[in-house]
């Protein structure tokens, strides 16, 4: 955050970090801090408070990221690659480079001089009538971004790990199922044989069914058919 004005904003900012999981904070320079008004408004998240970085220039606060990006309420007239919330999130995340984020001040955002010093600049789409976010509510949204595509990366490493019934292993499990049913008598009942069928294919793909749910099935399957040959 750069020379921030108000107090109020950094406090709310570092609510809105720790809220996101984030708290890798650095100041650069600004006009109240530390200041009971920010404590006031972090609502818990003293830890990031202190913990935060207080930097006499722009410069020390990013010298050790390979990755900037501008934050700016306007588009400016000297075009840089742009970046929504979104896209910036997903950008982080699949890269392996530190990176920091910058927020101007109030009422004037960053200096063109500061945007030269950004790979990306960041905007967050908004009513053109009215496209001003307060600071710490334009990082509130950028944080729950990087937040919602950390979650989304760890469940996609989570469903990797699942081992998925494989084509021929479902086959294997309909041809089960259809044997089954017209054991029991339940196929030789309807005209619709095929079409039943189809219809049961399509519930089960729908949910797309991992081995050991498939070998669940299967077992349950034969307990049935031996169970009714003992009757």
């Amino acid at each position: 955050m750069v020379n921030t004005t108000h107090p109020g904003n950094i406090g709310a900012a570092a609510r809105a970090m720790k809220n996101m999981g984030l708290s890798d904070l650095a100041l650069v320079s600004p006009k109240f801090y530390p200041n009971e008004e920010a404590t006031a408004r972090s609502a818990g998240a003293q830890d990031v408070l202190d913990a935060a970085k207080v930097c006499d220039s722009l410069e020390e606060a990013i010298g050790d990221c390979e990755l900037i990006i501008g934050a700016s309420a306007r588009l400016r007239s000297i075009t840089w690659p742009q970046l929504d919330p979104r896209e910036c999130a997903s950008m982080i995340m699949n890269s392996s480079v530190r990176t920091a984020i910058l927020f101007g001040r109030e009422h004037s955002g960053l200096t063109n001089d500061e945007l030269e010093r950004c790979h990306y600049l960041l905007h967050i789409p908004s009513d053109p009538n009215y496209s001003s976010l307060n600071v710490a509510a334009a990082l509130q949204v950028v944080a729950y971004e990087i937040f919602y595509a950390a979650q989304s990366l760890t469940d996609a490493k989570t469903n990797e790990r699942v081992r998925y019934a494989t084509a021929e292993e479902m086959e294997s499990f309909f041809v089960h199922l259809e044997s089954m049913l017209e054991e029991v008598g339940f196929l030789h009942a309807t005209k619709h044989r095929v079409s039943l069928m189809r219809r049961l294919r399509r519930i089960f793909n729908r949910t797309r069914l991992e081995y050991k749910e498939v070998h669940i099935l299967r077992g349950g399957l034969k307990s049935i058919v031996r169970r009714l040959n003992k009757m």
